[in-house]
């Protein structure tokens, strides 16, 4: 009697593993108007949870190119097309799936541009089966990446510049696929709340370069704080360092 229970618990068992099915899941970050976020921008940390347990289902980093950039930025889009292509960046996981799962993906990034990095979060479900391909999963990052530099010049005016780019490191350039000038970037300095000077940072010549002053200051702590946005999009990006002037 308890062989035959036990054989029975142990059919049990091998019908419910066999159940269990290979679901491929795509997951990929787009620069909000713009392209992949891959290799170049150090990827995206990409987790996959089951949403109603937490438990973890599968976590990696995006890797890979940008994306063609007529395919994505050019090419009129219809219902269905695909604007990945075998090298656009992506996490792609291998999940054992016995039932439905409402997933969840948690993304963080660019991971190697820490200052600019935010966190998207999107939920679907996903079936045993029933591969998440081509595309895949598709997450927005909105946002601008600001890499700031600030110096002191010989008559103590306060010299900026910096480097601003789209998520995915695309450059803004004169009439580029992201112009410059659509494009605002100011900096701000600071000195507790209160902000004490403001200039504006004009194109510098070069992808992506912006440059400007700020007059002479008192000696003390400030903190500089670069802002840019894009007047066609909702895309922004802000970032502070702290400033000690003698």
């Amino acid at each position: 009697m308890i062989k035959a229970l036990t054989l029975a618990a142990s059919l049990a068992f091998l019908a419910s593993a066999a159940l269990a099915e290979p679901t491929r899941a795509m997951v990929r970050a787009q620069a909000h108007d713009a392209k992949f976020i891959g290799d170049h921008m150090g990827g995206v940390q990409v987790t996959l949870v089951d949403a109603r347990t937490g438990v973890v289902l599968a976590k990696g980093l995006t890797k890979g190119g940008a994306g063609d950039t007529p395919l994505i930025m050019k090419t009129p889009r219809t219902r269905g097309m695909s604007i990945a292509d075998p090298s656009s960046a992506g996490f792609e996981a291998v999940l054992d799936l016995k039932q439905p799962t409402f997933g969840r993906v948690e993304a963080v990034g660019p991971v190697g541009k820490p200052a600019a990095a935010i966190k998207v979060s999107s939920t679907q479900w996903i079936l045993p089966g029933r591969d998440i391909i081509g595309d895949g999963w598709v997450l927005d990052f909105p946002g601008l990446v600001i890499e700031p530099m600030a110096t002191v010049t010989p008559g103590g005016a306060l010299q900026i510049s910096a480097k601003v780019s789209l998520m995915c490191g695309c450059p803004i350039e004169p009439d580029g696929i992201w112009n410059v000038d659509t494009y605002k970037v100011e900096a701000q300095l600071m000195q507790g709340d209160q902000q004490v000077a403001k200039a504006a940072l004009a194109y510098a010549g070069q992808p992506s370069q912006f440059t400007g002053a700020v007059a002479k200051q008192a000696s003390g702590r400030y903190r500089l704080r670069l802002v840019a946005f894009d007047t066609t999009s909702s895309n922004a990006g802000v970032v502070e360092i702290p400033l000690h002037l003698r």
